[in-house]
């Protein structure tokens, strides 16, 4: 792949950035903005998107949490030892409530201005377990620029808070791909029957799915609830997504 380590100039700073571009001479078919989960930019992240960009897609995987600095921000431990895992979490967690709505919203307009600059191809944004809650508040900040949206084993869509992502499904004007672990505490079924609620009423067109048997970062290939099974479906998924949202685009054109 042709691939680089880019700087995103957002309005608090310097993003570190992940641009992998398609082999050949062919314009790129359309920008993915890659958006990671908790634990960080790193190889694993770096191979999804080389993946997406081997399909003919300029895709671009920011580090989120460059505020701190630049990935890897920390080494991963062994996420097998829950002692260790906790650990982690706790250093992750001040990290991810950095990332307000309001940040995320500047940090998405600079990703995807780099993107419009790269293809005149739509944008669609594929995000991961903290991810999705991001591209979901990008998408709702700009619904004329964004085609699509696929989240993965994404959670913490549905909470209490006045600012939660499902209160502002009226403002997505994309279709929406979800697919959900089955097993994952911070999205229980009761929590995704209130998200498919909120996107009816909001008449988005969407589709929510279950990976029967798969857990929360069944993506994640370098972590242990790594499901072989349930990434492939995603990949099959996402690139359906993809299609759709080219099309979309050609016909508006």
């Amino acid at each position: 792949m042709n691939s680089e380590t880019v700087d995103v100039e957002t309005p608090d700073g310097i993003a570190d950035a992940y641009l992998s571009r398609p082999d050949g001479g062919e314009p790129p078919r359309a920008g993915v903005l890659l958006l990671m989960d908790a634990y960080g930019l790193r190889e694993t992240i770096e191979q999804m998107a080389d993946r997406i960009a081997a399909r003919g897609y300029v895709v671009l995987a920011p580090n989120l949490f460059y505020r701190a600095g630049p990935a890897p921000l920390f080494e991963m431990p062994d996420l097998s030892d829950p002692d260790a895992r906790g650990a982690f979490f706790g250093k992750l967690r001040p990290l991810m409530d950095e990332l307000t709505p309001e940040r995320i919203a500047a940090d998405g307009e600079a990703y995807l201005a780099l993107l419009e600059a790269e293809t005149a191809g739509p944008i669609v944004l594929a995000g991961y377990c903290m991810g999705v809650r991001v591209g979901w508040r990008i998408a709702t900040a700009f619904p004329e620029r964004v085609a699509a949206l696929g989240g993965f084993h994404g959670g913490g869509l549905v909470t209490d808070a006045p600012d939660s992502p499902h209160l502002s499904a009226s403002q997505l004007g994309s279709e929406v791909y979800l697919g959900f672990a089955e097993n994952d505490q911070s999205m229980p079924a009761e929590a995704i029957a209130e998200l498919e609620r909120a996107l009816d009423e909001a008449g988005v067109q969407y589709r929510s799915e279950i990976y029967e048997g798969a857990a929360h970062g069944y993506t994640m290939a370098d972590t242990p609830v790594y499901d072989a099974g349930a990434d492939e479906r995603h990949y099959e998924e996402l690139f359906a997504l993809l299609e759709r949202a080219g099309a979309v685009g050609q016909g508006a054109g």
